[in-house]
């Protein structure tokens, strides 16, 4: 399975960036995934942002985007999507995404741990 993150840019505060994640490769194990989106700020660890389980009716997010970001997953496109409104100074980092193959139907996982494979990453930054 092979990740691509894209849809990154400069901004402006209080703009909005949708982000996209194509995945490829076996089809059968990228909709049996659980998929994530993380951040990684200059001079800070990664850390989570969101994640949708594998039908897409189950999200999660991270306390610092909650109500700002929505993720998605286009199961037909094979394509998940981070809409981020009113972005701040404070979201600019590299974004990556990532797929959870053994994730159970219900899960929506937040650690990097239990994610198997990881895009490039997509740099966002925010201007004030």
């Amino acid at each position: 399975v092979q990740l691509q993150a894209f849809g990154g840019g400069l901004v402006q505060a209080g703009d909005s960036l949708t982000l996209s994640c194509a995945a490829s490769g076996h089809t059968y194990t990228i909709n049996r995934s659980a998929m994530g989106w993380f951040r990684q700020a200059p001079g800070k660890e990664r850390e989570f942002v969101a994640s949708v389980n594998r039908n897409g009716r189950i999200t999660a997010y991270a306390d610092s985007i909650k109500g700002r970001f929505t993720i998605s997953r286009d199961s037909a496109k094979n394509t998940a999507y981070l809409q981020m409104n009113s972005l701040e100074p404070k979201d600019t980092a590299v974004y990556y995404c990532a797929a959870d193959p053994n994730a159970i139907l219900s899960n929506a996982p937040r650690r990097e741990a239990e994610y198997d494979y990881w895009g490039q990453g997509t740099l966002v930054t925010v201007s004030s």
